[in-house]
């Protein structure tokens, strides 16, 4: 009985190019509200956190990269591998600045800490090795 229900389940949401879609929208548009803050109000303090480690000021602007240029290049499935690639290191570099010291940590409400930088890290890893699937903008596989 439960294999029958499972195969017919299984039937009717087996779509693994929509779920690629639902996927790439939905990080891409959650990541896009973070860039859209950076606009918003720059990226000063995060070259003020880069120097404080060494590293020159200028390296802050790829936030916009990270978060504006490669989250619109997932979404409409542009170099959709390579753009989750810059994300997922966009997200250990602004980890590794904002975020240390807490790896063991835990929130109030018992969530690991880490617990939307480990969503979003996986989640970009996730689409790196997927790729975009049939439902996007670009058209050209050699450019998806």
């Amino acid at each position: 009985m439960f294999a029958a229900l499972n195969s017919g389940f299984s039937r009717l949401t087996d779509h693994p190019d929509l779920g690629k879609l639902l996927l790439r929208l939905t990080f891409g548009i959650l990541l896009l509200f973070h860039g859209e803050f950076k606009v918003m109000h720059g990226t000063g303090w995060i070259a003020t956190l880069l120097k404080a480690h060494g590293i020159p000021g200028f390296v802050a602007y790829g936030a916009y990269i990270g978060e504006v240029i490669a989250p619109l290049m997932i979404i409409i499935g542009l170099l959709t591998r390579p753009a989750a690639f810059v994300i997922a290191v966009n997200l250990v570099v602004a980890t590794l600045l904002v975020k240390t010291g807490v790896f063991w940590d835990r929130t109030n409400v018992g969530a690991w800490a880490l617990e939307g930088e480990a969503l979003y890290l996986f989640g970009a890893l996730a689409i790196m090795f997927c790729g975009a699937g049939k439902y996007a903008l670009i058209r050209n596989p050699r450019l998806q």
